[in-house]
C-alpha cells in the first residue's frame, strides 16, 4: 500500500517507520519544514531506543514530504493538546489534517485516526469534514496509540490494540493493516467506544496516582512513613497502590482525563483525581518553603525536567509548575536535567546548578541522580526534598543533608 502518515512526532514517525518495515511505501507528511529537511538528511528529531537503526533499514520505503498527495491510506497522528484556558481538547491540528486529506481523498481510501480525542470526535467532526471532499465513499477507523517514551517501538508492536471502525469493512481494513506489524492482540469495536477506551486507560492511571498521592498527604499529616505503609498494603493479593510523586506529567495522563470531563457532568471521581494531582506541585513548594523559612534571597535547585525517568520528554512535567509557583513566592529557581539538551532554562552541570542553593528538590527519578556524590555539591544550605522516594537517603544524610521525603511525616 501507499500510506501517508500525517504528523511525524513521537507517535507518527515511529509508526511510519514500522509500516515501512512491513513493506509499505510510506510518505511522512508534516507542516514543519525543518523537520522534513532533518529527515531528508538522515537526522532524527528525537531520541528513542532502536529508532535510528529502524530508520536506517527502511530509508528506501520511507520519504518525508511537505505536500499531501493521493494515497491508499492516510493515518492521522497529530497532537491534540489541552486548551488550558478552556480545559478541553484543542482539535485544531486534527481538523487541519482532516481538511488537507479531504482534498486528495479518493474512493475506497482508508483513513485512520491515531490521535487521542474526546468521544464522538470522529463521527461529529472528522468524518463529516472528510465527506466534504470529492468522495464520501471511504473507510474510516480509530486506533489510538499505546506507547511510552523509552519503549515506543516495542510497545507499538507488542501491546494489544483497540480498533474501532465506522463500519465493519472499515474495521476489517484497519485490522489487516495493523496486523502487518502488531504482534499483540487486536480487538474490534465501534469508533466512539475506541475513542472512549483510550481516555479510560489514562484516567484509570490518573485516578490511581491520585489515590497514592492522597495517601502520601495523609501520611505526612499522621506522622508516618507513607511509602512503607503502601508497601505493606500491597502485600494484600488484590491491592496494588501506585507510588506518590510531585504531580503527573506526559502527553496522556495529565491531559486525557480532562477530555472526558469536558464531555460529561458525571466524571466526578475523574475531576477529583485531577485536582489532587494538580495540587502536588503546590505541596512540594509548601514543603520547600518550610525548609528555607528565614533564609534571605532563597534559592532552590530542581533536579529533573523530564516528566518520566530516564527520558528527555518534558511535556506537561510537574517540574515547570513547581518552578513557576516557587518563583511567584520570591524564590530563585534553577533547573538541572542531565538528559535535556535543547532547553535554554536547563543548567546541565549539576555542580553549577547546585552552587549556592538552599534546597535541592528531586522531581524526576533519573538513574544518573543516584550516582551524584552529595559531598561534592557546593550548596549554601544542605537540604534535600525527594519527591519520588528514589534516592539513597543514608548517603545524603551522611554528607550532612537534611532530607525530607514526600509522603513521610514526622512524629
Amino acid at each position: 500500500m501507499k500510506i501517508t502518515m500525517v504528523g511525524l512526532g513521537y507517535i507518527g514517525l515511529p509508526n511510519a517507520l514500522l509500516l515501512a518495515e512491513a513493506g509499505h511505501n510510506v510518505y511522512g507528511f508534516d507542516i514543519n519544514k525543518e523537520l522534513i529537511q532533518q529527515l531528508d538528511e538522515g537526522v532524527l528529531p528525537f531520541e528513542e531506543p532502536h529508532l535510528q537503526e529502524l530508520f536506517t533499514r527502511v530509508r528506501d520505503n520511507f520519504k518525508a514530504v511537505t505536500e499531501l498527495e493521493a494515497s491508499d491510506c492516510f493515518i492521522i497522528a497529530v497532537p491534540t493538546p489541552l486548551d488550558k484556558e478552556m480545559k478541553m481538547a484543542d482539535l485544531k491540528a486534527v481538523k487541519k489534517a482532516t481538511i488537507e486529506i479531504s482534498r486528495v481523498l479518493k474512493k475506497e481510501n482508508l483513513v485512520i485516526l491515531e490521535s487521542t480525542v474526546p468521544p464522538g470526535t470522529s463521527e461529529n467532526l472528522i468524518v463529516p469534514q472528510l465527506s466534504k471532499g470529492d468522495t464520501s465513499d471511504f473507510f474510516y477507523a480509530h486506533c489510538s496509540e499505546r506507547a511510552i517514551p523509552g519503549k515506543t517501538l516495542h510497545e507499538m508492536q507488542f501491546n494489544d490494540r483497540i480498533i474501532g471502525g465506522l463500519d465493519q469493512t472499515s474495521t476489517d481494513r484497519a485490522v489487516e493493516l495493523y496486523s502487518g506489524f502488531v504482534k499483540g492482540k487486536i480487538y474490534e469495536t465501534d469508533v466512539t467506544t475506541a475513542e472512549f477506551v483510550k481516555l479510560m486507560e489514562n484516567t484509570y492511571r490518573d485516578v490511581n496516582i491520585a489515590l497514592a498521592n492522597e495517601f502520601a498527604l495523609i501520611s505526612e499529616e499522621l506522622g508516618i512513613d507513607g511509602w512503607k505503609a503502601i508497601e505493606l498494603a500491597n502485600k494484600h493479593p488484590r491491592v496494588n497502590i501506585l507510588k506518590p510523586g510531585p504531580g503527573v506529567g506526559g502527553h496522556c495522563i495529565a491531559v486525557d482525563p480532562l477530555f472526558m470531563i469536558a464531555k460529561t457532568s458525571n466524571a466526578k471521581l475523574t475531576q477529583t483525581a485531577r485536582e489532587i494531582n494538580d495540587y502536588m506541585p503546590t505541596h512540594v513548594v509548601k514543603l520547600a518553603k518550610e525548609i528555607i523559612k528565614g533564609i534571605r534571597n532563597p534559592k532552590i535547585t530542581i533536579l529533573g525536567l523530564a516528566y518520566k525517568a530516564n527520558v528527555d520528554d518534558m511535556r506537561e512535567s510537574p517540574a515547570f509548575k513547581i518552578g513557576r509557583i516557587a518563583e511567584n513566592e520570591g524564590i530563585d529557581v534553577v533547573f538541572h536535567d542531565p538528559l535535556i539538551n535543547d532547553f535554554s532554562g536547563n543548567e546541565q552541570n549539576i555542580h553549577k546548578a547546585a552552587e549556592g542553593s538552599d534546597c535541592l528538590i528531586l522531581v524526576t527519578g533519573h538513574d544518573l541522580f543516584k550516582k551524584v556524590n552529595p559531598s561534592e555539591l557546593s550548596v549554601r544550605n544542605k537540604n534535600l526534598i525527594d519527591t519520588m522516594g528514589f534516592l539513597n537517603i543514608d548517603n545524603w544524610e551522611s554528607a550532612g543533608f537534611k532530607v525530607k521525603v514526600l509522603g513521610i511525616g514526622v512524629r
